[in-house]
């Protein structure tokens, strides 16, 4: 579970991070809390509450739905939402789209460095509070990065960034 911030610290974010966060708030409000309702009233309709499963799963359901517009809720409010395409700069900064080697491997690999909440490592997608994004940020084309991982040091080399 990401960490929460604290109430007045802004969360940085891409425009499509805030973007998917909008539309998962709209789906929550829009399908998912009228569903649970009605399995609720449904639920409520097969009797004893005490020992009626559907009910239970159900009520959990509402409370995790709940839960989860509120965290968006202030998640939004707190938004700085930032355009990595406006960005000019020489260093890594958040947004960055930046290609490594890794000097063991020497394999190339590409990172953008994202919010906590669309971080993806799949996709390439790291989150700003990630042991790699802490170690690239400030770095330039042609650094060395260090990465303090379980399995111990890992050393890139910053091939290229950019901003897209």
């Amino acid at each position: 579970m990401p960490q929460e911030a604290p109430v007045s610290e802004k969360i940085p974010m891409t425009v499509l991070g805030k973007r998917a966060l909008e539309d998962e708030l709209k789906h929550l409000m829009s399908v998912e809390r009228p569903s649970v309702i009605k399995a609720i009233e449904i639920a409520r309709g097969h009797g004893d509450l005490s020992e009626n499963a559907d009910y239970s799963a159900a009520k959990e359901r509402q409370s995790f739905i709940e839960g989860r517009i509120q965290d968006i809720n202030g998640k939004l409010a707190r938004a700085q939402v930032i355009d990595p395409s406006t960005i000019k700069s020489e260093k890594v900064v958040f947004g960055a789209t930046v290609v490594l080697e890794d000097q063991e491997a020497g394999k190339e690999i590409t990172y953008k460095i994202v919010g906590v909440d669309e971080a993806d490592i799949k996709n390439g997608k790291i989150g700003i509070t990630s042991p790699i994004a802490r170690a690239l940020i400030g770095k330039g084309q042609g650094d060395e990065v260090v990465v303090l991982a379980p399995k111990g040091e890992i050393r890139y080399d910053v091939i290229r960034i950019h901003y897209e």
